[in-house]
């Protein structure tokens, strides 16, 4: 048996990214790093104090994804949720930055030494990353 919790849960997937720029509220404008992005919102990491209630009217700039006005849906430990305003141009702008900008973002876990022969059998050390699997 399933309960509804009255939760609202997201419309679009978020894919993480490294993207800085800077969040506007009424005078005042703090810098900020993007953490995940999609095509209806994102996460924001906030580099100083940001004094704006949920429900609050935003605006954020970055370099490769141009200007996005939305909506401040939580806020916790430094960090922000902004719904995006429901517009053709925000949507054009987040597609643009996944299209032409966006990296897949990996952490590396450990460095080791990878042994490896070549073609005479001779053995060469070689150094390996690991990273998480999909």
């Amino acid at each position: 048996m399933t309960r509804n919790l009255k939760i609202t849960a997201r419309k679009a997937e978020r894919q993480n990214c490294r993207v800085f720029g800077s969040v506007k509220y009424l005078n005042s404008q703090v810098d900020a790093r993007i953490l995940n992005l999609s095509a209806t919102g994102a996460a924001l990491e906030m580099r100083g104090p940001f004094h704006a209630a949920s429900g609050s009217k935003v605006r954020i700039e970055a370099e490769n994804l141009g200007m996005l006005e939305g909506v401040i849906r939580w806020k916790h430990n430094g960090r922000v949720g902004i719904q995006f305003d429901v517009n053709s141009n925000a949507r054009a702008q987040v597609s643009s930055y996944f299209r032409f900008f966006h990296k897949e973002i990996r952490p590396v876990l450990a460095v080791r030494q990878l042994v490896t022969a070549n073609a005479n059998g001779k053995r060469t050390p070689q150094l390996a990353t690991s990273t998480p699997k999909s």
